[in-house]
């Protein structure tokens, strides 16, 4: 959306939660992580991000391609309000910036027929919390409160703040 130039890299890290770590903590852990793992050239800046839905506390991150998985996680979140949080990161010149960004999200309560449509439908099947809600879930979210673009993927203006707060020339910035 920002007409940017860059190369996506995967950061080979262990993505597990740690005993007692909080969602938030752990999201931006893992963000502050890969920018680090990635973040060597001092002129290069490094934006790496994680996502995670969390429920009671719980994090609940891709089903993959177990159906039953992806299903059980629709039925937690049928008929309640949940938390996304995204941890993103900002390496550059041996610093790393981040922020979490934390969205609620209300989805109505869906049948078994809905939850196994969907479940069949593969979209969820690699995203957090195992819906997509900028595809057919979309039907299902009834509100959201906070960044819109943070359920979708990569919370925008959080993320365009933290680049430029780390130097990083954005479209609009003095050149």
């Amino acid at each position: 959306m920002l007409e940017l130039t860059f190369e996506v890299r995967a950061a080979d890290l262990d993505e597990s939660q740690r005993p007692a770590e909080p969602p938030s903590g752990y999201v931006e852990r893992l963000a502050r992580e890969k920018a680090q793992a990635l973040g060597s050239a001092a002129e290069v800046f490094v934006l790496a991000a994680d996502t995670s839905v969390v429920i009671d506390g719980d994090v609940l991150g891709k089903p993959g391609d177990d159906p039953e998985k992806g299903a059980e996680m629709l039925r937690r979140l049928s008929g309640r309000t949940h938390q996304v949080l995204t941890g993103v990161a900002v390496a550059h010149q041996a610093q790393t910036r981040s922020v979490v960004v934390s969205t609620e999200v209300e989805m109505r309560r869906l049948s078994d027929g809905e939850i196994r449509w969907y479940v069949a439908s593969g979209e969820g099947h690699d995203k957090a919390g195992g819906y997509a809600v900028q595809g057919r879930a979309g039907a299902f979210v009834t509100a959201l409160r906070g960044s819109p673009t943070n359920v979708i993927g990569l919370p925008l203006a959080e993320t365009a703040a933290l680049l430029e707060s780390a130097g990083f020339a954005l479209p609009w910035s003095p050149r």
